[in-house]
C-alpha cells in the first residue's frame, strides 16, 4: 500500500504526526465541554409579553395579533411562529430557518416591539426577548428553607444576595427563585369609608403616585457655590405613607390613613416550594449553550460557602438536584467499557508469537 511506503520512507514525519495528534487529541480532552448529550443550536425567539389583569382572549387578539403582522413584515427568513396566550401573559414563539443569525433576528425583533407598543393597550411594557436554547436545561437546583426566616426573607436572600454574587460564574443562567412571596408594598382600602369621604380608588392611587417622588429641581446658586436642588417626596418608611393626604373634602383633609391602610406585604402568590414538608424557595441553575455542566457545578459549589458566610446563620442551603451525578457516571461508563473492549484486544497481541 502506498500509504506504508511512505511511513516506510518517512518515518520521522509519520514519528512527529503521531506525537501531534497524541498532544492535541489529549489538550481538546481536556478542554472540551463535558455533558451528557451535545450542544443543539435552534434558531427560535421567544417574545413575552405581560399584562396583568387582561383575559387569554385579548390578550390574543389585542396583543399577540398585532405582534405577529408586525414581525412577519419587517423580520427576515421566519419559518412558522407559534403563540400561547394565558391570563395576563402571551408567550409568541418565533422559528427561523436554518443557518440564520439570531442576533440580528433578536435586534429586528427589538426594534418592532418598541415600534407597537403605541398601538398595544396602554400602559404595557415591552416584552422580555429570550434566544430559546435546547441545551439550556437546569444541572442544579438548590432548596432554600429556614426555621426562623420567613418566605419573603428567604426570597430576598436568594434574590438579592446569593443570585447576584453567584454571576461571576461563567455559562450559566439562573433564573428568580421559585416559591416564597414577593416583598411588595400593599394599600388595604375600606370601601365604607371611601364612600363616606366621597372618594374612589384612583383617587388613592394617584395621591400615591403624585407624592411617592424623587425628582430634580435645578440647582440653587449660593455665593461661590452651586448646589444640587432634588425634590425628595419618598417616605423612608412604608408606615409613612399612611400619613399622606389624599383630597380635601368639605375643608377638611382626607389622609391615607382614614379610608385605607398601607403596609409592606408581598404579592399573590402563585407557586410554592416546600423542602422536607416546609415552605421554601428554589434557586435553579440552567446551563448556558456551549459550557461544562461539570465545570459550573464546581464554581458554583465552591462559590457559596463564600457567599453563605455573610448571609444569616439560620438559612440553610441544599442542593436538591445536581445533573453533574449522572455527567460523572456516564464518562465512567465510557471508560469501563472502553476498558472491556480493549481488554480481549490486547490479550490477542500479547498471545501471538512473533513471526
Amino acid at each position: 500500500m502506498w500509504i506504508v511506503r511512505l511511513a516506510i520512507r518517512r518515518p520521522y514525519t509519520f514519528l512527529v504526526m503521531a506525537i501531534l495528534i497524541a498532544i492535541l487529541g489529549t489538550v481538546a480532552t481536556l478542554e472540551m465541554p463535558t455533558d451528557i448529550f451535545p450542544y443543539i443550536n435552534i434558531p427560535v425567539v421567544s417574545v413575552v409579553w405581560t399584562y396583568n389583569g387582561l383575559s387569554p382572549d385579548e390578550m390574543e387578539k389585542r396583543v399577540v395579533t398585532v405582534t405577529e403582522r408586525a414581525m412577519t413584515t419587517t423580520v427576515n427568513d421566519i419559518e412558522h411562529i407559534k403563540s400561547q396566550s394565558y391570563n395576563g401573559v402571551a408567550v409568541i414563539k418565533v422559528f427561523f430557518h436554518p443557518n440564520v443569525s439570531v442576533d440580528l433576528a433578536l435586534s429586528q425583533i427589538t426594534a418592532i416591539v418598541q415600534t407597537i407598543l403605541r398601538v398595544l393597550p396602554p400602559g404595557i411594557y415591552p416584552p422580555n426577548i429570550l434566544k430559546y436554547d435546547a441545551s439550556s436545561v437546569p444541572i442544579l437546583q438548590m432548596g432554600l428553607s429556614s426555621k426562623s426566616l420567613s418566605e419573603q426573607e428567604l426570597y430576598d436572600l436568594g434574590r438579592n444576595f446569593i443570585r447576584t454574587q453567584l454571576a461571576t460564574v461563567q455559562g450559566w443562567a439562573l433564573p428568580l427563585p421559585y416559591g416564597a412571596k414577593t416583598p411588595q408594598v400593599m394599600v388595604d382600602i375600606d370601601p365604607a369609608r371611601m364612600y363616606a369621604k366621597q372618594l374612589s380608588a384612583t383617587d388613592i392611587s394617584n395621591a400615591l403616585n403624585l407624592q411617592n417622588l424623587i425628582l430634580p429641581a435645578g440647582t440653587a446658586k449660593v455665593g461661590k457655590r452651586e448646589y444640587l436642588v432634588r425634590v425628595n417626596s419618598s417616605p423612608e418608611l412604608v408606615t409613612a405613607m399612611n400619613d399622606l393626604p389624599i383630597k380635601t373634602v368639605n375643608g377638611a383633609t382626607v389622609y391615607m390613613k382614614d379610608v385605607a391602610h398601607v403596609r409592606l406585604g408581598y404579592a399573590v402568590q402563585t407557586n410554592i416550594v416546600r423542602t422536607n414538608g416546609s415552605r421554601g424557595a428554589l434557586l435553579t441553575v440552567l446551563k448556558n449553550g456551549k459550557a461544562s455542566t461539570l465545570s459550573i457545578i464546581k464554581e458554583v459549589k465552591s462559590a457559596l460557602p463564600g457567599i453563605l458566610a455573610g448571609l444569616p446563620p439560620e438559612l440553610n442551603v441544599k442542593p436538591l438536584f445536581d445533573q453533574s451525578v449522572f455527567v460523572r457516571a456516564s464518562i465512567e461508563g465510557v471508560i469501563r467499557e472502553a476498558a472491556i473492549w480493549c481488554a480481549p484486544v490486547i490479550g490477542d497481541l500479547s498471545e501471538r508469537e512473533p513471526q
